[in-house]
């Protein structure tokens, strides 16, 4: 007989003096400390992956939570997660709990450690029991029902298929790719396609089960995510142009950076985008049927959004934008359309869309009806999946879901547009945006909407009215990390696993 722990006494270890964990993590959904918060931690994660973060903390840290170091003038070191950050300053949170803040012309250097706040070895001062006590006390931790999210016809259980749409591997594992996070065809061509690894730097032509490099774009630096995602100009076969997304440090400073490649000639900077801190950088690019290039930026961090990036529209992170790189103007690489929404309009800048985002973690565009589906990764309640339509604001960091999250940027007379579709932490911690199926009229997913999350490796089938949901289910579970989804010429769907596969949808 397997033997369990007692959640009780779990609960009293988690409080008491001697390990300390209420010290550093909130259970109650604020995020009020300098550890993640575990309001839903037996939602999120299983036994083993809780145990593995308890046994290695720096082995996966959470989004958000990395520990940055600063070095004062003065030799001073400081290091805590960040909690504020602007031209002026940057505060810290440390593990005491206690919010420093250093003015900007103190600081002599910033960087971001790989090595998590939580010490190693933590479980070695308790006996196992204790452990076994400690984890049964944390797998108890899950989110409840919410009767908002019941109120806009969210259900309260997700449907499984009983038999499970099947993920063929497209590629053999002599082929797996490193941490790929972007996949897409040649156009004008059969059986060819890019793939793009995030770390590496590489984007692999894969062409009838052989790779070749078809660009270097720089290698991933320490403490930044690389290459985030890219996206083919339509008229590929005539100027030969691609656009990709990179995030990068300088001076100890993030940026997100948007740049026009070629396999002839150097690339061109398109526009770069300053980041608040290490978290929610975007990179989602994508054509229109319009042929003007859509891009998507994530509010910059720090967590919750304190700054309200997301709702300043003299910003570009937070934000969908819309700009014409066919036409480069006198003073910019491109030039902004003239029916974009806010052109001309006082407090905006003119390249937005839309906004109100948090992490648009890939979106694109139905072929048939052309509206422009957003995945946005949330906070620490709920994923989102929306439709986004010209010059909305789509809630956060005023909306999380359905719920309301913050009103320190409300505005009166705002309106903010709700998602499609939210679901809570037991079916996942990071959504991942795909499409609308449309290659097959006669499958029973014509004109869904196929999406995942990266962490639970769930992958989901939605179909909707008008913005307001019609049905949705699970309909697969990816074997590896879901990053992203490809589509090819013919419109069937594919998987990018983050382990290095990629899988074709049999829809």
């Amino acid at each position: 007989m397997i033997k369990t722990g007692d959640v009780a006494r779990g609960q009293l270890l988690f409080n008491d003096e001697k390990l300390a964990c209420f010290k550093c993590h909130s259970i109650d959904g604020s995020a009020s400390k300098a550890g993640p918060d575990l309001f839903a931690i037996g939602d999120k994660f299983g036994r083993r992956e809780i145990i593995e973060s308890i046994l290695f903390p720096s082995t996966n840290i959470a989004v958000g939570y990395s520990a940055t170091a600063v070095i004062t003038k003065a030799d001073d070191e400081i290091t805590g997660v960040i909690k504020a950050a602007t031209d002026d300053y940057i505060e810290l949170l440390g593990a005491d709990g206690l919010r420093k803040r250093i003015a900007t012309s103190q600081i002599r250097s910033r960087v971001t450690s790989e090595v998590s706040l939580m010490p190693e070895g933590l479980a070695a001062g308790i006996s196992t029991a204790q452990f076994t006590d400690l984890i049964e006390y944390l797998v108890t931790l899950k989110q409840p029902q919410s009767a908002e999210m019941l109120r806009h016809g969210m259900p309260s259980e997700i449907p499984a298929l009983e038999n499970p749409v099947h993920l063929e591997p497209f590629i053999s594992d002599a082929l797996k790719f490193e941490h790929p996070v972007w996949f897409g065809p040649m156009p004008g061509e059969t059986n060819a396609f890019l793939v793009l690894e995030h770390e590496s730097g590489i984007v692999w032509r894969l062409e009838n089960a052989r790779k070749t490099i078809f660009a270097e774009l720089g290698a991933y630096q320490k403490s930044t995510r690389g290459l985030l995602g890219m996206v083919i100009h339509p008229r590929f076969r005539e100027n030969g142009l691609f656009y990709y997304a990179k995030h990068t440090v300088a001076d100890g400073k993030y940026t997100t950076t948007i740049f026009e490649g070629h396999a002839g000639r150097d690339s061109r900077l398109i526009l770069a985008f300053p980041q608040t801190s290490n978290v929610h950088y975007g990179g989602g690019l994508e054509f229109g049927p319009d042929g003007f290039l859509y891009i998507g930026q994530g509010d910059s961090g720090p967590q919750e959004d304190p700054h309200g990036n997301a709702q300043n529209t003299m910003l570009l992170v937070g934000k969908l934008m819309r700009i014409d790189v066919d036409h480069p103007g006198a003073a910019l690489p491109y030039t902004i359309p003239a029916d974009n929404p806010f052109v001309g309009r006082a407090g905006f800048r003119p390249e937005i869309w839309a906004y109100g985002f948090r992490e648009p973690w890939r979106f694109s565009f139905d072929p048939l009806t052309q509206d422009l589906w957003v995945g946005d990764v949330g906070q620490d309640r709920y994923e989102e999946v929306a439709i986004v339509r010209k010059g909305e604001n789509h809630g956060w960091n005023i909306y999380e879901g359905f719920e309301r999250f913050s009103n320190q940027y409300r505005r009166d007379g705002e309106n903010y547009i709700q998602p499609v579709f939210a679901y809570a932490r037991k079916y996942g911690p990071s959504v991942t945006g795909g499409f609308v199926y449309r290659a097959n009229k006669n499958s029973r997913f014509y004109g869904s909407y196929i999406f995942g999350d990266y962490e639970s490796k769930r992958v989901f089938a939605l179909t909707q009215t008008d913005r307001v949901l019609k049905s949705i289910q699970q309909i697969a579970v990816a074997p590896q990390r879901v990053a992203s989804f490809g589509r090819d010429a013919s419109g069937e769907i594919y998987v990018v696993g983050y382990e290095g596969m990629i899988y074709r949808l049999e829809l």
